[in-house]
């Protein structure tokens, strides 16, 4: 099933190639742009106990080129991408780079790419082919090296002033550790068992200039099915802004359930004051129901609960509170920006216990050069510290310097 999804959009692709150069295509080529992403991505993690320390250096390429429409009364375009990574150094399995479990070690190079067509009329938009989506049912993994790509089609629709409605389906992605795209599977698992898709669909309104509510649907055939209910509310009183979020997943299993019954309901809420440089978010998260918030393969990361993080704090029945500030040195170091971030989860059910706590500690620093030829060059070093009674504590360091040029 899945070869024959991959089949059918390269032929897509291919006719869409032949065709182009017979439509009208100034806009195609006038709107089109074409970047290189540079990312130099450095791992550290230590254990407590005897776990061994685990790490690695890389380099990585991400080329992407998105062109315009043609000018025809349905307007056709064509993006692709090209993604290479490089390891410079490496030990053990940090979750960053392939790793064979055989050979006991990480990949030297490894690689994807892909095209995606795209097809429009007034405002909706169809697209087939690889996608890095920023959706509540499926999220984009930017943490490691390479980008999660997922494989699908979307369609995409605003014709309604204020509403934007989404449907679509994944039936492969590429995560953050693979060269090759894979059926999904629920991660966690050994993977023995494949869905042959992740079909979803979403509303998103805007009932005011400063207050937004999404509901999606998302079906991981013969797994789970995922619904999302979420409002966000921005306003601002002299100074002072403020954004609050609300946020509802409920999960149980779907059809044959490969991986048995699934049991959570995760709320969150998430509340946040601005002022100057300055930003302090209060957040409060609960799990609800005998089973771990489920997501996809590769660890897939789901930003859309307020407290995800590297532990994330999704375990059954846990409840976490988390304390973040930033502030922005915009008006005495511009491109200098500080972020520290506390989060402590407790009443964890691990195995026969019911009472575990664990906890997390960040520390963000980031600075953008902000002229000269090298303008952009991004440094960012971030500190994490997690602590668990059920499990051994670890210490991070990642450093990653990023750089695009535009051509």
């Amino acid at each position: 099933m899945m070869k024959n999804h991959a089949r059918k959009t390269g032929i897509l692709v291919s006719a869409l190639t032949t065709l182009l150069p017979m439509a009208a295509h100034a806009d195609f080529v006038a709107d089109s742009s074409l970047k290189l992403d540079l990312r130099n991505f450095y791992l550290d993690r230590t254990y407590s106990g005897s776990t061994d320390a685990v790490g690695s250096w890389s380099q990585g390429f991400d080329l992407q080129y998105t062109s315009g429409y043609t000018s025809t009364p349905i307007a056709v375009g064509l993006d692709a991408s090209g993604q290479f990574a490089a390891k410079l150094d490496g030990e053990g399995n940090d979750g960053s780079l392939p790793y064979n479990t055989a050979d006991q070690d990480t990949a030297d190079t490894y690689s994807r790419a892909g095209v995606t067509a795209k097809f429009k009329y007034s405002k909706t938009e169809l697209k087939v082919g690889d996608f890095r989506p920023h959706l509540p049912i499926a999220f984009d993994d930017t943490s490691r090296q390479l980008d999660t790509i997922y494989e699908g089609a979307v369609i995409e629709s605003r014709e309604v002033d204020k509403l934007n409605l989404t449907a679509g389906r994944f039936w492969q992605a590429v995560t953050r550790q693979s060269s090759d795209k894979e059926d999904f599977y629920l991660w966690g698992t050994n993977g023995s068992l494949r869905s042959d898709g992740l079909d979803f669909a979403g509303a998103t309104y805007d009932f005011t200039p400063g207050l937004q509510g999404s509901y999606f649907i998302g079906i991981l055939n013969d797994i789970y099915k995922q619904q999302y209910l979420g409002f966000t509310y921005k306003t601002k009183l002299g100074n002072v802004g403020s954004a609050t979020d609300v946020r509802y997943f409920k999960n149980e299993e779907d059809g044959d359930a490969f991986y048995g019954d699934i049991d959570n309901r995760a709320f969150g809420v998430k509340s946040a004051l601005m002022t100057g440089g300055h930003m302090v978010a209060l957040s409060y998260q609960k799990m609800n129901g005998d089973s771990i918030f489920p997501t996809l393969n590769g660890y897939v990361p789901q930003p859309y609960l307020v407290n995800w993080s590297s532990v994330a704090f999704v375990r059954p029945d846990e409840r976490s509170i988390g304390l973040t500030y930033a502030y922005d040195f915009k008006d005495s170091l511009p491109g200098f920006k500080v972020l520290a971030r506390y989060i402590k989860g407790t009443d964890v059910d691990v195995g026969t216990e019911t009472n575990a706590s664990e906890s997390e500690k960040n520390l963000y620093l980031t600075y953008t050069l902000q002229e000269g030829s090298l303008k952009g060059l991004t440094f960012d070093l971030r500190n994490i510290r997690v602590g668990k009674s059920f499990a051994a504590d670890y210490n991070e360091y990642r450093f990653t310097t990023t750089y695009t040029v535009n051509f």
